[in-house]
């Protein structure tokens, strides 16, 4: 029988495009969300680009922090393993609203960990972030590096890696793989799926991505001070259809024996400035990008990328897709979507 997996935040734009990569490889897939952050009308649009693999995905709308919704899911239906990518992702928002963050992203794990425990799923994949690495001494960012995150956002995922790690050793029959993600972007090539952000994007290609569309009249720089090439931030920028493959190929990796309580980065391997972004996503879409330079924003490190060694020897998986495919697919989306999930049907 083909395995029932959990997505939580499965219709936001990882979920949704690792939702979709799911069913193309033959699992059943149950998706939650409370449609905080995304929209019901990923979903539909997954089902259909997943064709006749469509009707293996069923959506249910709820929060994490409400269990007895969340046992009653469990109860109804067999559960085999679980990604958990649902959480509220703002770096600056955490600064301002530090209590919120730790109650979602902190509160919403013990949840799911407590409803999967008394329903024996002990097979879990986390959704970590490369924020925990806070401003490297050194580049590129291993797994045994400190942890070292330097806003709310930030160190909310630590936290929940070690919630992970200390179930783990508590009782030997946990699985538990967490995935640091650097900087998703692009979109699925069929440009019928991509990220929709509510209200101000906090990243920069959805903001540069309205700007191209002309929602909005320029594109904020924070910092061209910092010691880079440029003078802007330097991070490592990854294709959400390659994050999206990640997450099957841990899935797999999950069968193995030996696995505790593992960690591994899912990024390109390579570090991209502010600028360089700007200008690949300029000859991708040919428009100008107008450019307002600000000073640093707080809690941003400099240069950040990612090692991936060990995603490579052990889970069999490296990014494929170039900056420029991921720009090229980015503004397809944008063009086909200018109002994301509230454009109609392209």
């Amino acid at each position: 029988m083909p395995e029932n997996i959990l997505v939580t935040g499965g219709a936001g734009f990882i979920g949704s495009h690792t939702v979709l990569e799911l069913l193309l490889a033959g699992y059943h897939v149950v998706v939650v969300d409370n449609l905080n952050n995304s929209s019901g009308a990923s979903i539909r649009r997954v089902k259909e680009l997943a064709g006749e693999h469509g009707d293996n995905l069923h959506f249910h709308e709820l929060d994490l922090r409400d269990k007895p919704a969340l046992q009653k899911l469990f109860t109804g239906t067999k559960i085999d393993s679980v990604i958990h990518i649902a959480g509220l992702k703002s770096v600056g928002e955490s600064m301002e609203k530090p209590l919120m963050y730790y109650n979602n992203n902190i509160i919403g794990a013990i949840t799911l960990l407590e409803v999967m425990d008394a329903h024996g799923c002990k097979s879990l994949i986390v959704s970590s972030s490369a924020t925990v690495y806070g401003w490297p001494k050194e580049v590129p960012c291993r797994e045994d590096f400190p942890v070292d995150a330097i806003n709310p956002y930030g160190r909310t995922k630590p936290v929940v890696e070690e919630m992970c790690r200390d179930v783990q050793r508590a009782d030997q029959e946990w699985k538990i793989i967490l995935l640091r993600y650097f900087n998703p972007v692009g979109a699925h090539q069929s440009g019928y799926i991509g990220e929709h952000p509510r209200g101000t994007p906090n990243n920069l290609m959805p903001y540069m991505q309205q700007v191209a569309v002309g929602k909005r009249p320029a594109l904020t720089v924070f910092g061209d001070d910092y010691s880079t090439g440029d003078g802007t931030c330097v991070r490592d920028y990854v294709h959400v259809v390659d994050l999206a493959r990640g997450h099957v190929a841990a899935l797999r990796k999950l069968s193995d024996p030996d696995i505790g309580c593992e960690v591994y980065n899912l990024g390109s391997g390579k570090g991209t400035s502010v600028l360089e972004m700007v200008a690949a996503f300029e000859k991708a879409s040919g428009k100008k990008i107008p450019l307002v330079m600000a000073g640093r924003r707080a809690g941003d490190g400099e240069i950040v990328y990612a090692s991936t060694e060990k995603a490579e020897r052990e889970l069999n998986w490296k990014a494929e897709y170039s900056v420029e495919d991921m720009c090229r697919d980015q503004w397809n989306w944008a063009m086909n979507n200018p109002d994301g999930y509230e454009s109609p049907d392209p």
